[in-house]
């Protein structure tokens, strides 16, 4: 069974930082594609960050340029998430998911983690 799990979130106040990771179980990460995306409270989930199964290509939405950072290390089979500068907007679930393919657009997502939590609040 594959499984995407997501670890790192938290409560923190504006401007700090945190990091998410994103593993997995029942398969191996790095044949994938991964997305970050998040919901926050009564609004659709939307995407935040991209990163090809190679690591050679990312994309951020327009909301995290400059403040978020995926990568990828495939020796330890994990992706993360720096986020810095936050904000309270930033507040959400935070889902990582996975594509068998080098790289995949924001609707191309098939495999979910269950979410971690995001809290910036003073």
């Amino acid at each position: 069974q594959l499984q995407l799990v997501e670890s790192g979130g938290g409560l923190v106040q504006p401007g700090g930082s945190l990091r998410l990771s994103c593993t997995a179980s029942g398969f191996t990460l790095d044949y994938y594609a991964i997305g970050w995306f998040r919901q926050a409270p009564g609004k659709r989930r939307e995407g935040v960050a991209l990163i090809s199964r190679s690591g050679g290509r990312t994309m951020h939405a327009d909301s995290v340029k400059g403040r978020f950072t995926i990568f990828r290390d495939n020796a330890k089979k994990l992706v993360s998430l720096q986020m810095n500068s936050l904000k309270p907007g930033d507040t959400g679930v935070y889902y990582c998911a996975a594509a068998p393919v080098e790289f995949a657009h924001w609707e191309e997502y098939e495999y979910w983690g269950q979410g971690t939590q995001v809290t910036v609040s003073s």
